[in-house]
């Protein structure tokens, strides 16, 4: 075993039995990844719910329930990732100065504000237009 995609290629493949992996095998095994990477595929949901009811460290069980519930296949489950836009975190120091805030209030503040607001407050601030551009991405 090299990586968590190993074992995933074990679960949804090869199915080989618990006893057939040695201890450096079981050392290389993350409970979180692999509950993560199943996850990404919304049929196998009631499945991970129910494998992330036993303790990560009871790896064995874990690995034997996901064996016997999901299919054979050789599917790629894609890995989702987030489509929330993060601010860029100097716009969030430069707002987190001007109102005198803690980050997480100037992130809020840039949810709730127009853009045209944001760009007058930097302005004020004496950032120029080309400063403005990167700090708007």
């Amino acid at each position: 075993m090299k990586n968590v995609f190993d074992w995933l290629k074990e679960i949804n493949y090869n199915k080989r039995p618990v006893s057939s992996f040695n201890e450096k095998d079981w050392d290389i095994w993350n409970s979180y990844m692999v509950h993560r990477f199943i996850s990404m595929d919304p049929n196998y949901l009631e499945i991970v719910n129910e494998a992330q009811a036993i303790l990560p460290q009871n790896k064995k069980e874990i690995y034997n329930i996901y064996k016997e519930y999901i299919p054979t296949n050789q599917k790629w489950n894609k890995y989702v990732k987030s489509k929330t836009k993060k601010a860029n975190p100097e716009l969030i120091v430069y707002l987190r100065n001007y109102w005198e805030c803690s980050s997480k209030e100037a992130k809020e503040y840039i949810e709730v504000l127009d853009i045209s607001e944001i760009i007058r407050i930097l302005t004020s601030m004496g950032i120029e237009k080309k400063e403005l551009k990167q700090l708007l991405k």
